[in-house]
């Protein structure tokens, strides 16, 4: 199976303000869309809260330690340990941890590849951070720079990295 983390991070590493995005940027809501269409997310209770909806076609797996949380719709798996999220999960699949701060530091140590959309600039009020990792445990497999035009106000760079097993 392959574990993938995926977020967007400021220069500080922040990811987050008040349960939310820092920005929103389409490229990368596009992007995302388009990496995890068809694999399970993996998400904490305040990240699946703070989507719009049940994002289609793809299963949610959701942890919290509410014993009593539910979510009536298919889609939706209520896990109450990372534990038995990785117990459910099977070989040959692709799952992506989607947030929040939790569930990023949780997964790392067992994340096979990083997809960060790095925003070139530092937000006030980041509430929410990315956990620090080592670059050198990292290789760069992808890089696309995108700068500001009509639709975009910030310079960002889609940025995949695979870990090293060297």
């Amino acid at each position: 199976l392959m574990l993938h983390l995926i977020a967007a991070v400021d220069k500080r590493g922040g990811i987050g303000k008040d349960n939310d995005l820092l920005c929103h940027i389409s490229a990368d809501l596009k992007r995302f869309k388009s990496l995890t269409m068809g694999h399970t997310m993996l998400m904490g209770r305040k990240t699946f809260e703070s989507l719009p909806g049940v994002l289609p076609g793809r299963p949610h797996w959701v942890l919290t330690h509410q014993k009593d949380y539910s979510v009536s719709h298919d889609a939706v798996t209520i896990f109450h340990s990372v534990e038995a999220m990785q117990q459910a999960m099977e070989a040959g699949q692709d799952y992506f941890v989607i947030g929040g701060a939790s569930m990023y530091e949780a997964f790392l140590p067992l994340a096979d590849s990083l997809y960060l959309t790095e925003i070139d600039e530092a937000f006030d009020g980041a509430d929410t951070f990315f956990p620090a990792w080592k670059k050198d445990e990292w290789e760069e497999q992808s890089r696309e720079l995108h700068r500001p035009d009509g639709r975009e106000k910030y310079s960002f760079s889609f940025v995949h990295y695979v870990r090293r097993f060297d």
